[in-house]
Order: structure tokens, then sequence, then C-alpha cells
């Protein structure tokens, strides 16, 4: 979120830009090596693995207790083997159709449930816009069921089939889409530059209702309990009911790309009267229960948050983004727990042989259309964050003290999402150096594997099942799979 009132901020307005609206190309391509692999048959996996049990001339399996009589296995083993079988099916088709619907995922920790490892290969990606011009904004999309749910910067709100990219519909908004959607039983929702919050129909796409505001909306959209909780820049958070009633707000007198956590009855931060303060707000009793000082985190930009036991983690970074910083506070009482900061590393951009501030400068004006910049991701007993510069740093959660740390010869472009203790990203790329999809291990940061993507990744990876989604800053949408 940043700042709209700092005395170190400049006008916004040069890239709150009017709607670009172009029709999607539907256009994808599949990899058919990867679609042959899910055609092998559970029957063959099961006739093999029956087959290596066999002993003795191989016409009779060996029992742990000897020969089978008459070369029949016990009924007993029948079972088993049948309950084996069926739990694999069980298990394989979780993961395969395992939803993302929460922004960040739980806690906001960006963890994924899924097991996926690499490498992984390409399933399917659509152009979604024929242009020169890179866009600025593609956010993290929600899956439900074996449905793609999200909205783009060429004003466009997609449904696509997760497995094959077929687009089940489209709903063209006033603007651009700057907004991270929500999706419940019957409906999706999504906020727009045109200042409106959509409810559209999640079967068919058709709008259902619409709430308008005084302002641009360029922050995620979340259902909780009974409210759809969403902000408007520089306006309002609003709580509005499932039929689009507000029900009460909190004036917002100066933030914009806006994002919040919701724990507990507790948001993470919420707007107050001075825009130079933060704070903790219980929904419940409607007030603050602590507050944090802009001048404290001395920064133009926090994180969305993350939450691990009773600590809160976010990012934060200076105009520029010469300077980040890492903070954990007690999120009952506010207390700093602990805060460690470190100049850019910014390797042949800016460093004592180059000293390029327009880049520096540009770079960070891109980072903060991302709604997820700096978002943290917890792994066990670690912290990670990554953008606002080449490395990726972890952190002892309780302690802050840092535990490993990797540069790139190329900026990060994306928060970082883990699944199986493998953390995902996305790299800028420079002139040498392509855009890559990259893979590290949480424990250490060794590199474990990377894909070329055609442009940089915006938002962090949705891992979902045995899928890896993201879009890029050429427009293009990506669904990977598991190859092996």
């Amino acid at each position: 979120m940043k700042n709209s009132n700092n005395g170190r901020n400049v006008c916004l307005m040069n890239y709150l830009r009017g709607g670009r609206l172009r029709h999607p190309q539907g256009v994808y391509q599949k990899n058919l090596h990867a679609v042959a692999q899910e055609k092998v048959s559970l029957k063959h996996k099961a006739e093999a693995a029956l087959a290596a049990s066999a002993g003795g001339d191989g016409k009779r399996p060996v029992h742990a207790r000897g020969f089978w009589p008459a070369g029949r296995p016990p009924r007993k083993l029948f079972k088993h083997t049948f309950l084996v079988l069926f739990i694999f099916l069980i298990l394989g088709a979780c993961s395969r159709r395992a939803d993302w619907v929460q922004f960040r995922g739980e806690g906001g920790r960006g963890v994924s449930s899924s097991r996926i490892t690499p490498p992984l290969g390409l399933r399917w990606k659509i152009k979604l816009q024929s242009s020169d011009e890179k866009i600025r904004s593609l956010n993290p999309p929600v899956v439900i069921g074996d449905t793609i749910y999200f909205g783009s910067d060429d004003g466009n709100f997609y449904a696509l089939d997760v497995e094959s990219g077929y687009m089940r519909w489209v709903f063209k908004s006033g603007a651009e889409i700057n907004s991270i959607p929500y999706a419940d039983k019957d409906k999706v929702y999504f906020g727009c530059k045109d200042g409106k919050l959509y409810a559209l129909s999640r079967e068919t796409g058709q709008e259902v209702w619409n709430f308008p505001t005084s302002s641009q909306i360029n922050s995620q959209v979340e259902r909780y309990g009974d409210y759809i909780i969403f902000c408007g820049d520089s306006d309002a958070i609003y709580f509005l009911s499932p039929d689009g009633e507000e029900q009460f707000r909190i004036d917002n007198p100066g933030w914009m790309n806006y994002t919040f956590l919701m724990s507990d009855d507790v948001m993470y931060f919420a707007t107050t009267p001075n825009v130079n303060i933060l704070g903790a707000y219980d929904i419940n009793q409607r007030g603050f229960l602590w507050y944090i000082s802009h001048d404290e985190i001395d920064a133009v930009w926090y994180s969305f948050s993350a939450i691990r036991r009773d600590l809160l983690y976010f990012g934060t970074a200076d105009y520029g983004g010469f300077y980040l910083g890492f903070h954990a506070y007690n999120r009952h009482t506010g207390e700093l727990v602990w805060r460690q900061g470190s100049e850019g590393i910014l390797p042949g951009i800016f460093d004592d042989d180059n000293l390029d501030y327009e880049t520096v400068i540009n770079l960070f004006w891109r980072n903060i259309d991302l709604l997820d910049f700096l978002a943290p991701t917890i792994w066990k007993d670690l912290v990670i964050f990554t953008g606002g510069d080449c490395a990726v740093r972890a952190f002892d959660a309780d302690s802050g003290v840092l535990r490993w740390e990797r540069v790139f010869d190329t900026p990060v472009s994306s928060a970082p999402t883990i699944a199986a203790g493998r953390v995902y990203f996305g790299l800028l790329g420079n002139g040498d150096i392509p855009p890559q999809l990259v893979c590290i291990s949480a424990s250490d940061g060794r590199l474990l594997w990377q894909m070329e993507t055609e442009g940089s990744i915006l938002s962090a990876p949705v891992i979902a099942g045995k899928r890896v989604i993201f879009g890029t800053d050429e427009s293009v949408f990506y669904v990977l799979e598991q190859v092996f």
C-alpha cells in the first residue's frame, strides 16, 4: 500500500490511467507431452506393481510368509490393494482440483498445500491482448474447482477452464482491473478502476449487482463472515452485505493500492483519519486495538501482512526502493518484536560502479502497482521476502536473524509462493537475461529449477493442486503442471 500524502511521494496521477479495452485473442497452447502423461492408465500402474512383486519363476507371487496357496493371493490383500488404489485416486483427484480461494492463502502466509515438484511443463498459455505495451498489473487469480477467475489490465474479467484454457466467459468492465477477486458458492467479486465493485454469476458471468464508489478500486476483495470487504483509493474501506448493501465504512484519507489481512475478526491494517497512522481494527467492536505510526516504519509503502502464531510480518520500502524494511510485531499488543533493514541490492544498476537512478525509480513504480509487492511467505520457522531488488532473504521468524540470502543477476519481479518446501517467484530479466520463473529451496535458497517466460511475472504464482498459475507483463497467462 502506498501513502499518497507523504511528503516524499510524488503525484500518482501519471500512472492512474484510463481503461484500455482490448478483446482477448483466445489462443492457447498445450504441452502435448504433459497431456499424454495424464493419460497413463492407473490399471497399467497397478499391473506393473503386481508384476514387480512376483517371485520364483514369476508365475507365483511371493507372500511374506511363503507361497500363496493355489497361486492366489489372500482376499485380505485384494481388499488392501483396492483400498490403497482408492486412496491414491482420491488423493490424486484432490491434488489436481485443490482450490486457491484466498489472497496469499491461509493467514496470508503465501503457502500452498500442494506437493508439486519441478520440473514443470506447460499445460497451456493464452495471450490476453495484442499490444506492444507492457501491462502493469495481472494480479493473482482464484481457483475454484475447474475454473480460474481473474481480472486484467485490459479491462476484462475472465473465467477460464483450468485444464484446457477454454474461455467459459468474459466480462468487460468499464476500465482496467487491478483487483484480486473473491469467489463464493454462487458469485465472484472484483473491483475496477471505473470505481465499481462488481458481483458476477460464477456460472454465466452475468452481472448480479455493482456497488459504485467515488474512487478507483485497486484492492483485494474478500468475504469475511457476512461482509464483502474492499478499499477505494483515498476514499474508504467498505463493508458490504453479500447482496451489495453497505453496512459500514472506515475512512481512508490517503492510501492507495490497499490490501489487508483479516484474522480473528481483526483487520491488519485499517486506515485512520490521520493518514500517517494505521491500526489493528476489531470489526466487531468497530474500534482500533493498537496503532502503528507511519514515521515508525519510515516508508511510503508497506506490504500485505502474514501471521505466524502471535507475530505479524510485513515488508516496507521507502521512496524509490533504495531502502527495504522487514518487520515483526506482536499482533495482539502492537509491540515491535524485531526489525531488519537493508539497502536495495541492485548489481549493475545501483552499486559502486553504476548509479542508474532512473532505472531504480522506474522499478519502484512498477512494483507498487502490484498488490502483493514485498508480501512475505512463511515456511516452518522462516519468513521469506522477495521483491524490491535482486535478493531473496530468509529471516528467523522469532528473532529476525538473517538465515540465508540469495542474490540474482536481475531484480526479482514477484512475491513468492511456497509449496512442498520450494519457493516459486519471478525474475524480471534484462537485455542479457530473459524473464524467468524460478524455484529455490526454502531451507537454504539453493536454486532447484528455472524456466524462461514470455514476459516478466507480475504477481506471486498461485499453486493449486498440480498447477502453477501466473501472468506476465506481456499479457500472457500461464498454467504449468508437474511433468513426472
